[in-house]
Order: structure tokens, then sequence, then C-alpha cells
């Protein structure tokens, strides 16, 4: 059984553009199934593609399954059966010996710039890099499978 650890943030925009940036990674993701007490999910990240089953949320902690399957199949069940797909790209850095995921968003989620971290335990210490904000972890607004419904630009200026 996976658990997933997660802390989100916000990421300083200004700050974020003075960071030498790694490989970026494309990715793709829709949505088979989004309640609050399972989401079943459809990525094609670089060229490979993938399907994640994550339980409900308590605290930042969460049961999380992740399987390979071939990336066209991936792009098929996106492309048939998902009606909301987010689409961002991928920046991987490591600080401290942490490895930060910096997701850049498009289409309807442009503008917004998030970064995650995953734990081993819900109270571990972690450096954070001058380009992080505002801790986002506990607003669903920021969870992906929320924004696939209600994106970004339907915010409004207030939003951040």
């Amino acid at each position: 059984m996976g658990v997933e650890i997660e802390r989100k943030f916000l990421v300083n925009k200004q700050e974020w553009g003075r960071v030498e940036k790694p490989v970026v990674i494309s990715v793709k993701q829709g949505y088979l199934l989004s309640a609050p007490e399972k989401i079943v999910r459809i990525r094609v990240k670089g060229s490979g593609g993938f399907i994640t089953i994550k339980g409900r949320s308590e605290g930042i902690s969460r049961k999380e399954y992740e399987y390979s399957i071939p990336a066209e199949e991936a792009e098929e069940l996106i492309d048939r059966f998902c009606d909301n797909v987010i689409s961002k790209v991928r920046y991987k850095i490591m600080v401290s010996g942490k490895l930060w995921e910096v997701d850049e968003f498009h289409g309807d989620n442009e503008g917004l710039l998030m970064a995650e971290i995953e734990l081993t335990s819900e109270d571990e210490e972690f450096v954070k890099p001058d380009w992080i904000d505002k801790e986002v972890s506990d607003d669903q607004r920021y969870y992906n499978a929320n924004l696939a419904v209600n994106p970004f630009k339907n915010w409004g200026t207030n939003a951040l």
C-alpha cells in the first residue's frame, strides 16, 4: 500500500525567474473519477503513461497507487474518457537533498506556478528554497483534480 505525504506551495515568480532551470517534462493528465473519497487519474508524463488511484486526504497524507501503462493508451484514455484535462510542464529540482517538483500550468490554468515536495512523514523538516511562497497544502482549490474542474482562470484577480 502506497502513501503520499505531500506539501504544496505557490512559487514566487520573480525569484523563480532567477533559478537555473533543469530539463522540463511535459505533463498531460485527465480524471476518470474525481470524488472526495477517491480519484482515478490518467497521465502522460514525458514519454510514459500512468494510471493513478488516490484515496481521501487525511491532513497532507493519502493512499496512492500508481501503475505504468503504455503512453499511447494513456493518451487514448484521456481523449476518450476524460472531460477535464490539465496540461503543464514540470521541473524537478533537488534542494538540500529533497526533490521539489515545480509545475508551470498551461491552458485554463495559465499563470499558476506551484511547487510540491513529498515527505517521509508529516512532521519531516525540510529547507524551503528562496522561490517558495505561500503554502497551499490545505487549500483544495490547488488540488490538480479540482483545477481540472475549476481552473485558475475562473478564480478572479484576488486568487493568490
